[in-house]
């Protein structure tokens, strides 16, 4: 009798292990975007259409 309650005390143990280790956990919060600051190398750096402008005569 007293290894019939041990076994079952023993395998609510080892349950409860289980069940705690399959919790769900929250994850943390993803990191805020950056504002104001252009990631490097996407600068938009010789993409303006400088000197492209219509061209005007004088006439």
């Amino acid at each position: 009798m007293k290894t019939l309650v041990l076994a079952t005390i023993a395998s609510f143990a080892v349950l409860g292990v289980a069940q705690a280790a399959d919790m769900y956990v929250k994850a943390p919060p993803a990191p805020a975007p950056v504002v104001g600051k252009a990631p490097i190398g996407k600068a938009p750096i010789g993409k303006a259409p400088l000197g492209k402008g219509p061209v005007v005569t004088r006439g």
